[in-house]
């Protein structure tokens, strides 16, 4: 009775993990990030989208379709020399991946984002192989299993266009391709972990500090010896870094262009609101409704203090009943990302550690302590208080698919970083008659106007320019929109232009009309 009911909610479990990770795959908005990631795979740089487009001329929105999808102009070695160009913090292997998939299959946004719900899916062996080579338990490992089947997070993330479901596969093949070779120590063993290292570093920059996580560990287990085994790690890390090379290089020559690209992580936010991240974000692997501080206070500190005492005790009840290199290891993959993360925001100030997608690693320790405290629990239904962990572990499975319910139903969600207005935004322009939609090459826009280009009706039609020149606007538009102008061209539109500036909508979108005066 004890197995058959767990190996039926399993078998339930995954099966709802699968289907919610291709439900509704084109349900969502094909936010700013992943039309970045179609402008690589269409291997154009942006500032050759800018410079060909942003010329101040009216073009159709079906114009931007060759900065979407593989164009026969450019080759997979465009693709890699955009991303080494102008974001050097990218490596190359999913975006390559992308490309021939959509090559293969072709560029509707469910077909582009099914890649990444198919990779997310190795999810499921990968963190099972890793819970036997560090527990040496398939109990724990189907625990595991489950909770990153329905995990809100990882099915967010494993529909979005974008490399951390691959990164999230890596850290976890990785990590367990490690531990088999240092109980192996195989010449084999430890070609499997260069191979694994090869795809991390080259799926996602901070697979160094996994690197970093893991070398902790060889050490503590080791004992800070120098023996045949560590000497085997250091070789298989040096040939691993090795194989980086190329694409560290690509970092140092371009560190300005990754310092400007990620510049954004240092602006400095209220100390509060930080705090508010780091309370919020690591529950969102277990729940997420997408709550926010205008919902009831009950919905939003109840589950929070709820989980965060289950992380708090899992965390401790591994400190006291795994072995101490199991412990080291759990603590490794979730301190080191954290404290890197969280120590510059603390002493220059930054955002970094509010930044969900890099902290992956210290979410999978999180899950794999969770699955440990689980696994002991109900281990033995004859155990005291083996009913309330039964029912706790349902509850917390129950959360989860709720929270994959939820959002496999709606247009947006907090990973669209600031885009829970672009629905709106579309809205409103495509109910003019004729509208001509002007904009610049003002900080995110481009990004943003890709976004718009999917959503728009053809009858809309675009005047992009390149700041600080004054868009020429013709008649025989119905109306003239402006979207997200800079404060410097808002300036000269109202005094060179004669425009005067209004809204359209209340609250803060960022579609404006242009009336003549």
């Amino acid at each position: 009775m004890h197995k058959s009911w767990l190996r039926f909610l399993i078998i339930t479990i995954l099966t709802l993990g699968v289907l919610f990770r291709f439900v509704n795959l084109d349900k969502k908005i094909y936010w700013h990030d992943e039309n970045f990631t179609s402008l690589r795979v269409s291997g154009y740089t942006e500032a050759e989208m800018v410079k060909q487009v942003f010329k101040g001329q009216v073009s159709d929105v079906n114009d931007l379709q060759k900065y979407r999808y593989p164009n026969p102009d450019k080759n997979l070695l465009d693709t890699i020399n955009s991303l080494a160009i102008e974001e050097p913090q990218h490596p190359p292997l999913y975006y390559g991946m992308v490309r021939f998939w959509m090559q293969l299959f072709g560029n509707q946004v469910a077909i582009t984002r099914s890649l990444s719900a198919l990779i997310s899916l190795l999810a499921f062996p990968c963190i099972y192989w890793l819970c036997l080579e560090l527990f040496n338990s398939s109990l724990v490992g189907w625990i595991a299993v489950a909770l990153i089947a329905v995990s809100p997070f990882h099915v967010l993330y494993a529909q979005e266009a974008r490399e951390y479901s691959l990164w999230t596969v890596t850290i976890l093949a990785s990590s367990a391709a490690l531990l088999r070779a240092l109980r192996l120590n195989t010449i084999s063993s430890w070609i499997l972990y260069v191979v694994t290292l090869f795809l991390s570093l080259y799926t996602f920059l901070f697979s160094g500090l996994v690197m970093i996580g893991q070398a902790l560990y060889l050490l503590t287990r080791e004992r800070f010896q120098f023996s045949k085994v560590t000497t085997n790690y250091l070789l298989a890390s040096l040939l691993g870094l090795l194989t980086y090379v190329p694409w560290i290089f690509a970092i140092i020559n371009n560190f300005s262009e990754l310092d400007q690209r990620t510049s954004w992580t240092s602006d400095k936010i209220p100390f509060l609101s930080l705090v508010k991240t780091w309370v919020a974000n690591p529950t969102r692997i277990f729940f997420d409704i997408n709550l926010d501080s205008k919902s009831n206070l009950m919905f939003i500190v109840l589950p929070l203090l709820i989980l965060w005492g289950l992380i708090g005790y899992s965390i401790y009840f591994l400190c006291r009943k795994a072995s101490k290199p199991v412990v080291v290891f759990i603590l490794a993959l979730i301190g080191v990302t954290v404290l890197v993360l969280v120590l510059p925001d603390l002493i220059i100030g930054g955002r970094r550690s509010s930044v969900s997608r890099y902290l992956i690693p210290s979410y999978l320790g999180i899950q794999l302590a969770v699955a440990y405290l689980f696994s002991i629990k109900l281990a033995n239904p004859s155990l005291s208080r083996y009913r309330i962990w039964q029912f706790g572990f349902l509850l917390l499975i129950i959360g989860g698919i709720v929270s994959c319910g939820v959002s496999s139903q709606t247009e947006t969600w907090w990973i669209k970083k600031n885009r829970f207005d672009t629905p709106e935004n579309v809205q409103i322009i495509n109910q003019f008659s004729r509208p001509l939609l002007v904009s610049s090459n003002n900080r995110y826009n481009p990004g943003e106007i890709l976004t718009l280009s999917y959503l728009l009706n053809p009858k809309v039609k675009l005047q992009l320019v390149t700041e600080p020149n004054l868009p020429k606007i013709p008649e025989g538009f119905s109306d003239i929109l402006i979207f997200n102008p800079s404060k410097v061209l808002r300036k000269k539109l109202e005094t060179e232009g004669n425009y005067t500036i209004k809204t359209v909508a209340p609250g803060n979108l960022q579609i404006f009309k242009l009336i003549k005066t």
